[in-house]
Protein backbone atom coordinates (compact mmCIF):
# COMPACT_ATOMS: atom_id res chain seq x y z
CA UNK A 1 0.00 0.00 0.00
CA UNK A 2 0.79 3.82 -0.30
CA UNK A 3 1.82 4.30 3.22
CA UNK A 4 3.76 1.60 3.56
CA UNK A 5 0.95 -1.08 5.71
CA UNK A 6 0.18 -4.02 4.00
CA UNK A 7 -3.75 -5.26 3.97
CA UNK A 8 -4.03 -8.02 5.94
CA UNK A 9 -6.04 -10.93 4.66
CA UNK A 10 -8.74 -12.27 6.93
CA UNK A 11 -7.99 -15.65 8.99
CA UNK A 12 -9.97 -18.69 7.23
CA UNK A 13 -12.20 -20.90 9.25
CA UNK A 14 -12.84 -18.17 12.19
CA UNK A 15 -16.83 -17.77 12.76
CA UNK A 16 -18.49 -14.81 14.15
CA UNK A 17 -19.61 -15.25 17.71
CA UNK A 18 -23.04 -15.60 18.80
CA UNK A 19 -24.91 -14.37 21.91
CA UNK A 20 -26.79 -16.32 24.62
CA UNK A 21 -30.04 -15.23 23.53
CA UNK A 22 -29.35 -16.19 19.71
CA UNK A 23 -28.15 -19.62 20.57
CA UNK A 24 -31.10 -20.19 23.35
CA UNK A 25 -33.63 -19.05 20.12
CA UNK A 26 -31.87 -20.99 17.45
CA UNK A 27 -32.27 -24.21 20.21
CA UNK A 28 -35.64 -23.65 21.04
CA UNK A 29 -36.50 -23.33 17.13
CA UNK A 30 -35.52 -26.81 16.66
CA UNK A 31 -38.27 -28.10 19.62
CA UNK A 32 -41.18 -28.48 17.60
CA UNK A 33 -43.41 -28.94 20.08
CA UNK A 34 -42.12 -26.10 21.95
CA UNK A 35 -42.85 -23.82 18.52
CA UNK A 36 -46.22 -25.44 17.71
CA UNK A 37 -47.29 -24.28 21.69
CA UNK A 38 -45.96 -20.39 20.97
CA UNK A 39 -48.31 -20.65 17.31
CA UNK A 40 -50.86 -21.42 19.49
CA UNK A 41 -50.17 -19.29 22.15
CA UNK A 42 -50.42 -16.92 19.72
CA UNK A 43 -53.25 -17.49 17.89
CA UNK A 44 -55.37 -17.63 21.34
CA UNK A 45 -54.03 -14.29 22.75
CA UNK A 46 -54.58 -12.50 19.36
CA UNK A 47 -58.09 -13.78 19.06
CA UNK A 48 -58.77 -12.84 22.94
CA UNK A 49 -57.87 -9.51 22.27
CA UNK A 50 -58.96 -8.94 18.89
CA UNK A 51 -61.93 -11.51 18.86
CA UNK A 52 -64.67 -9.71 21.30
CA UNK A 53 -64.87 -6.73 18.83
CA UNK A 54 -64.80 -8.46 15.53
CA UNK A 55 -67.92 -10.81 17.05
CA UNK A 56 -69.30 -7.15 18.25
CA UNK A 57 -69.67 -5.86 14.55
CA UNK A 58 -70.81 -8.21 12.83
CA UNK A 59 -73.24 -9.90 14.49
CA UNK A 60 -74.33 -6.64 16.60
CA UNK A 61 -73.14 -8.15 20.27
CA UNK A 62 -72.10 -5.86 23.00
CA UNK A 63 -68.51 -6.43 24.70
CA UNK A 64 -70.29 -8.39 27.55
CA UNK A 65 -71.53 -10.80 24.68
CA UNK A 66 -75.27 -9.19 24.89
CA UNK A 67 -77.42 -8.67 22.00
CA UNK A 68 -77.54 -4.90 21.49
CA UNK A 69 -80.81 -5.32 19.71
CA UNK A 70 -83.76 -6.70 21.52
CA UNK A 71 -84.48 -8.43 17.74
CA UNK A 72 -81.49 -10.71 17.88
CA UNK A 73 -82.66 -12.20 21.15
CA UNK A 74 -85.53 -14.14 19.02
CA UNK A 75 -82.90 -14.77 15.94
CA UNK A 76 -80.25 -16.02 18.92
CA UNK A 77 -82.23 -18.12 21.08
CA UNK A 78 -80.85 -19.88 24.41
CA UNK A 79 -79.33 -23.12 24.42
CA UNK A 80 -78.44 -22.87 20.72
CA UNK A 81 -75.71 -25.83 19.84
CA UNK A 82 -72.76 -25.56 17.98
CA UNK A 83 -74.73 -27.82 15.20
CA UNK A 84 -77.95 -26.15 14.89
CA UNK A 85 -78.88 -24.24 12.25
CA UNK A 86 -77.05 -21.08 14.12
CA UNK A 87 -73.81 -23.39 13.81
CA UNK A 88 -71.93 -20.35 11.25
CA UNK A 89 -73.05 -17.48 13.49
CA UNK A 90 -72.60 -19.57 16.85
CA UNK A 91 -69.74 -21.72 16.28
CA UNK A 92 -69.71 -22.72 20.11
CA UNK A 93 -73.35 -22.34 20.42
CA UNK A 94 -75.09 -19.50 23.26
CA UNK A 95 -75.74 -20.49 26.29
CA UNK A 96 -78.96 -19.80 29.27
CA UNK A 97 -79.19 -16.65 28.42
CA UNK A 98 -78.92 -16.45 24.18
CA UNK A 99 -75.22 -14.68 24.82
CA UNK A 100 -72.97 -16.01 22.37
CA UNK A 101 -70.01 -18.66 23.62
CA UNK A 102 -67.52 -17.83 21.38
CA UNK A 103 -67.31 -14.12 22.86
CA UNK A 104 -67.55 -15.26 26.34
CA UNK A 105 -64.78 -17.54 25.89
CA UNK A 106 -62.60 -14.97 24.19
CA UNK A 107 -63.64 -12.42 26.80
CA UNK A 108 -62.61 -15.37 29.83
CA UNK A 109 -59.64 -15.97 27.62
CA UNK A 110 -58.40 -12.12 28.54
CA UNK A 111 -58.58 -12.16 32.32
CA UNK A 112 -57.78 -15.83 32.75
CA UNK A 113 -54.31 -15.10 31.13
CA UNK A 114 -54.27 -11.50 32.49
CA UNK A 115 -54.01 -13.32 36.06
CA UNK A 116 -51.71 -15.95 35.04
CA UNK A 117 -49.47 -13.15 33.96
CA UNK A 118 -49.98 -10.53 36.59
CA UNK A 119 -49.46 -12.91 39.49
CA UNK A 120 -46.63 -14.63 37.62
CA UNK A 121 -45.16 -11.05 38.18
CA UNK A 122 -46.00 -10.33 41.61
CA UNK A 123 -44.39 -13.85 42.43
CA UNK A 124 -41.66 -12.64 40.43
CA UNK A 125 -40.59 -9.55 42.01
CA UNK A 126 -41.39 -11.24 45.53
CA UNK A 127 -39.13 -14.19 45.25
CA UNK A 128 -36.44 -12.91 43.11
CA UNK A 129 -35.87 -9.69 45.71
CA UNK A 130 -35.98 -12.36 48.84
CA UNK A 131 -34.08 -15.22 47.08
CA UNK A 132 -31.35 -12.57 46.29
CA UNK A 133 -31.31 -10.63 49.34
CA UNK A 134 -30.67 -14.37 50.96
CA UNK A 135 -28.13 -15.89 48.77
CA UNK A 136 -25.91 -12.75 48.96
CA UNK A 137 -26.72 -11.98 52.68
CA UNK A 138 -25.82 -15.60 53.60
CA UNK A 139 -24.60 -16.01 57.39
CA UNK A 140 -27.73 -16.18 59.87
CA UNK A 141 -29.54 -13.61 57.36
CA UNK A 142 -29.93 -16.33 55.03
CA UNK A 143 -30.63 -18.92 57.40
CA UNK A 144 -33.36 -16.70 59.57
CA UNK A 145 -34.94 -16.03 55.70
CA UNK A 146 -34.95 -19.56 54.49
CA UNK A 147 -36.54 -20.52 57.52
CA UNK A 148 -39.68 -18.06 56.72
CA UNK A 149 -39.78 -19.80 53.61
CA UNK A 150 -40.04 -23.34 55.20
CA UNK A 151 -42.95 -22.12 57.70
CA UNK A 152 -44.48 -20.95 54.57
CA UNK A 153 -44.10 -24.07 52.74
CA UNK A 154 -45.40 -26.32 55.37
CA UNK A 155 -48.45 -23.93 55.47
CA UNK A 156 -51.96 -25.25 52.78
CA UNK A 157 -51.12 -22.21 50.54
CA UNK A 158 -54.67 -22.91 48.81
CA UNK A 159 -56.79 -22.59 52.36
CA UNK A 160 -54.17 -19.52 52.49
CA UNK A 161 -55.91 -17.59 49.47
CA UNK A 162 -59.52 -19.22 49.87
CA UNK A 163 -59.00 -17.39 53.47
CA UNK A 164 -57.75 -14.15 52.25
CA UNK A 165 -60.75 -13.76 48.98
CA UNK A 166 -63.52 -14.65 51.77
CA UNK A 167 -62.02 -12.48 54.51
CA UNK A 168 -61.32 -9.07 51.82
CA UNK A 169 -63.81 -10.47 49.07
CA UNK A 170 -66.35 -7.81 49.01
CA UNK A 171 -65.48 -5.74 46.52
CA UNK A 172 -66.19 -4.37 43.41
CA UNK A 173 -65.67 -7.08 40.07
CA UNK A 174 -62.32 -4.88 39.53
CA UNK A 175 -61.88 -4.98 43.26
CA UNK A 176 -62.08 -8.70 43.28
CA UNK A 177 -60.13 -9.46 40.52
CA UNK A 178 -57.20 -6.90 41.84
CA UNK A 179 -57.21 -9.42 44.86
CA UNK A 180 -56.83 -12.55 43.12
CA UNK A 181 -53.41 -10.85 41.82
CA UNK A 182 -52.34 -10.16 44.81
CA UNK A 183 -53.44 -13.47 46.74
CA UNK A 184 -52.27 -15.79 43.99
CA UNK A 185 -48.81 -14.23 43.51
CA UNK A 186 -48.23 -13.99 47.27
CA UNK A 187 -48.46 -17.98 47.52
CA UNK A 188 -46.38 -18.41 44.39
CA UNK A 189 -43.45 -16.72 45.41
CA UNK A 190 -41.65 -19.23 47.49
CA UNK A 191 -40.00 -22.06 44.99
CA UNK A 192 -38.98 -18.86 42.96
CA UNK A 193 -36.77 -17.67 46.25
CA UNK A 194 -35.50 -21.09 46.63
CA UNK A 195 -34.28 -21.01 42.68
CA UNK A 196 -33.03 -17.31 42.78
CA UNK A 197 -31.03 -18.19 45.91
CA UNK A 198 -29.15 -21.07 44.69
CA UNK A 199 -28.33 -18.91 41.98
CA UNK A 200 -27.10 -15.95 43.79
CA UNK A 201 -24.97 -18.03 45.45
CA UNK A 202 -22.80 -20.39 43.16
CA UNK A 203 -22.66 -16.91 41.29
CA UNK A 204 -21.45 -14.94 44.11
CA UNK A 205 -17.99 -15.95 44.49
CA UNK A 206 -17.54 -15.19 40.92
CA UNK A 207 -14.58 -13.19 39.61
CA UNK A 208 -17.06 -10.54 38.17
CA UNK A 209 -18.47 -10.12 41.64
CA UNK A 210 -15.53 -10.22 43.43
CA UNK A 211 -14.12 -7.51 41.02
CA UNK A 212 -17.24 -5.11 42.01
CA UNK A 213 -16.72 -5.44 45.52
CA UNK A 214 -13.31 -4.45 45.40
CA UNK A 215 -13.88 -1.52 43.07
CA UNK A 216 -16.82 -0.33 45.86
CA UNK A 217 -19.96 -1.15 44.09
CA UNK A 218 -22.59 -1.24 47.04
CA UNK A 219 -24.08 -4.72 47.38
CA UNK A 220 -27.70 -3.47 45.97
CA UNK A 221 -26.11 -2.55 42.82
CA UNK A 222 -24.28 -5.88 42.87
CA UNK A 223 -27.10 -7.61 43.36
CA UNK A 224 -29.34 -5.71 40.67
CA UNK A 225 -26.87 -5.22 37.74
CA UNK A 226 -24.76 -7.73 38.50
CA UNK A 227 -26.04 -11.17 40.20
CA UNK A 228 -29.88 -11.13 39.10
CA UNK A 229 -29.41 -10.32 35.19
CA UNK A 230 -26.90 -13.99 35.30
CA UNK A 231 -29.60 -15.91 37.12
CA UNK A 232 -32.65 -14.75 34.85
CA UNK A 233 -32.57 -18.29 32.83
CA UNK A 234 -33.71 -20.48 35.50
CA UNK A 235 -35.72 -17.78 36.74
CA UNK A 236 -37.54 -16.77 33.30
CA UNK A 237 -37.95 -20.73 32.33
CA UNK A 238 -39.67 -21.43 36.09
CA UNK A 239 -42.19 -18.20 35.59
CA UNK A 240 -43.23 -20.21 32.33
CA UNK A 241 -44.18 -22.92 33.69
CA UNK A 242 -45.90 -20.74 37.10
CA UNK A 243 -48.16 -19.23 34.48
CA UNK A 244 -50.31 -22.10 33.61
CA UNK A 245 -50.20 -23.41 37.42
CA UNK A 246 -51.64 -20.00 38.43
CA UNK A 247 -54.32 -20.35 36.05
CA UNK A 248 -55.69 -23.56 37.48
CA UNK A 249 -55.29 -22.15 40.82
CA UNK A 250 -57.71 -19.49 39.05
CA UNK A 251 -59.88 -21.69 37.28
CA UNK A 252 -60.23 -23.60 40.74
CA UNK A 253 -61.09 -20.56 42.86
CA UNK A 254 -63.86 -18.91 39.70
CA UNK A 255 -65.38 -22.53 39.93
CA UNK A 256 -65.64 -22.15 43.55
CA UNK A 257 -66.84 -18.91 43.26
CA UNK A 258 -63.97 -17.03 45.35
CA UNK A 259 -62.52 -15.74 41.85
CA UNK A 260 -63.58 -13.47 38.88
CA UNK A 261 -67.06 -12.11 39.85
CA UNK A 262 -69.79 -11.21 36.81
CA UNK A 263 -69.91 -9.59 34.97
CA UNK A 264 -66.53 -10.16 34.47
CA UNK A 265 -65.65 -13.86 33.27
CA UNK A 266 -63.08 -16.09 33.02
CA UNK A 267 -62.11 -19.55 31.78
CA UNK A 268 -63.50 -21.15 35.39
CA UNK A 269 -66.27 -19.09 36.02
CA UNK A 270 -67.58 -20.04 32.73
CA UNK A 271 -66.87 -23.69 33.53
CA UNK A 272 -68.84 -23.08 36.82
CA UNK A 273 -72.19 -21.82 34.28
CA UNK A 274 -71.34 -25.17 32.08
CA UNK A 275 -71.74 -27.66 34.96
CA UNK A 276 -74.88 -26.62 35.99
CA UNK A 277 -76.12 -27.80 32.42
CA UNK A 278 -73.73 -30.25 31.89
CA UNK A 279 -76.45 -33.62 31.12
CA UNK A 280 -78.35 -31.48 28.14
CA UNK A 281 -76.17 -28.76 26.91
CA UNK A 282 -72.74 -29.81 27.69
CA UNK A 283 -70.73 -27.73 24.99
CA UNK A 284 -71.34 -24.99 27.79
CA UNK A 285 -68.73 -26.46 29.91
CA UNK A 286 -66.27 -28.40 26.96
CA UNK A 287 -65.96 -24.97 25.03
CA UNK A 288 -64.16 -23.28 27.94
CA UNK A 289 -62.62 -26.05 29.55
CA UNK A 290 -61.30 -27.49 25.63
CA UNK A 291 -59.93 -23.87 24.98
CA UNK A 292 -58.18 -23.82 28.44
CA UNK A 293 -56.46 -27.05 28.49
CA UNK A 294 -54.98 -26.35 25.12
CA UNK A 295 -53.72 -23.15 26.63
CA UNK A 296 -52.08 -24.66 29.34
CA UNK A 297 -50.65 -27.36 27.36
CA UNK A 298 -49.24 -24.94 24.49
CA UNK A 299 -47.57 -22.93 27.88
CA UNK A 300 -46.13 -25.92 28.73
CA UNK A 301 -44.60 -27.19 26.06
CA UNK A 302 -42.79 -23.34 25.89
CA UNK A 303 -41.73 -23.77 29.07
CA UNK A 304 -39.93 -27.40 28.74
CA UNK A 305 -38.63 -25.54 25.70
CA UNK A 306 -37.27 -22.30 27.20
CA UNK A 307 -35.85 -25.37 29.98
CA UNK A 308 -34.15 -27.74 27.42
CA UNK A 309 -32.47 -23.92 25.01
CA UNK A 310 -31.17 -22.52 27.98
CA UNK A 311 -29.85 -25.67 30.10
CA UNK A 312 -25.99 -24.92 30.41
CA UNK A 313 -25.58 -28.34 29.22
CA UNK A 314 -26.81 -27.71 25.86
CA UNK A 315 -25.16 -24.77 25.57
CA UNK A 316 -21.93 -26.74 25.80
CA UNK A 317 -23.04 -29.20 23.17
Amino acid sequence: MANGLEAVEPLEGIVAGTSLGANAWRRLRRNRLAMVGLVVLGIIVLASLAGPPIIAHTTGYTYDSIPSDPALIRAMPPFTGPDGRFAWTHPMGTDNAGRDILARVLLGGRISLLVGITSTLVSLIIGTAFGATAGYLGGRVDEAMMRVVDVLYALPYMMIVIVLLAFFGNQSPFGQLILLFIALGSVSWLTMARIVRGQVMSLKSRDFVQAARATGVRPVRIVLRHLVPNALGPVIVYATLTVPSVMLLEAFLSFLGLGVQAPLASWGSLASDGIQNIAIFPWQLLCPGLTMAVTLFSLNFIGDGLRDALDPQARKS
